[in-house]
């Protein structure tokens, strides 16, 4: 089933994570391409002409491109027995909600709590506190954000566990005591497989923010 599946990825991106966690939940075997974003090669320019960023999935040669409708066609093509989209119409369209939330909020958020200085960087870092609040809310007292089974706004979120050490460690303050339910259920799913693999090592995403940082600076 796995047969010609390449993902053209950065290690770092939690955009690429999402593709890494539904091609592991599903099973599906694939040839992940590590691209260097700063020298883009000819294979990422060619699959995605339009954007010409990661992750790019390429399944028996064709490209699919941007992390959710990757993580979409990944569900409808492989193990419709055990989807990540609830069958429910309505719940569907909760579980895309909250991916929908993560991308038009929390990254952009995210982002200006790590590269803005002063007043600037102290309200986006409260505005990125504040979303996260308003997962908590939402997770509320279950297992998953749909309920009991681990489906596709997990897969959209979770990612962003990765980064919790960066954002807690340069904007000095904890998650933990922020959002303790937030929290509990990335540990959750980190206990998945799918999950633990697809995600590095907080303080090697760290370490690598810090010499993107230097590097940024020293231009």
């Amino acid at each position: 089933m796995g047969d010609g599946v390449i993902l053209l990825d950065s290690w770092p991106s939690a955009f690429g994570m999402r593709a890494r966690i539904a091609l592991r939940e599903k099973g599906v075997e694939f040839d992940m391409r590590e691209e260097d974003l700063s020298n883009k090669s000819p294979l990422l320019l060619k699959m995605n002409p339009v954007h010409k960023k990661i992750p790019v999935l390429i399944h028996n040669g064709k490209p699919v491109c941007e992390s959710l409708v990757i993580v979409q066609y990944i569900d409808e093509t492989w193990g419709p027995e055990s989807p990540l989209l609830p069958s429910d119409p309505y719940e569907r369209a909760q579980a895309r909600f909250w991916a929908d939330y993560m991308d038009k909020k929390m990254d952009s958020a995210g982002r200006s709590a790590l590269w803005l200085t002063g007043e600037a960087q102290e309200a986006a870092k409260k505005e990125y506190i504040e979303f996260l609040k308003v997962l908590e809310g939402e997770l509320g007292d279950k297992a998953y954000f749909g309920g009991e089974r681990f489906g596709y706004a997990d897969v959209s979120l979770i990612p962003l566990y990765a980064w919790f050490y960066v954002f807690e460690t340069l904007g000095n303050y904890s998650i933990v005591e922020e959002c303790p339910k937030v929290v509990a259920w990335a540990k959750r799913c980190m206990r998945r497989e799918s999950v633990a693999k697809s995600l590095p090592d907080q303080y090697k995403i760290y370490d690598y923010f810090l010499a993107v940082m230097k590097k940024r600076r020293a231009q």
